[in-house]
């Protein structure tokens, strides 16, 4: 297991995850638009394929419509 940080507060995950598994647990998948690992944007054709690792900090982020 590895030690993360998801939106500010510390989960554990399995090692080996991807960032599209971690959404897809979370059940968040069809929420989100940006994912940003260390203040970095992770381009979402690379969802599948990045691994966090341990003491990551994730941001997923979505876009709220308001008026």
């Amino acid at each position: 297991m590895l030690l993360v940080t998801i939106n500010g507060e510390r989960r554990e995950i399995k090692e080996n995850m991807t960032i599209e598994d971690i959404l897809k647990d979370l059940g968040v998948m069809d929420k989100v638009m940006a994912v940003a690992v260390n203040m970095q944007i992770v381009k979402k054709e690379e969802w599948g394929s990045f691994q966090p690792k341990e003491g990551d900090k994730i941001e997923f982020l979505g876009f709220t419509g308001g008026g």
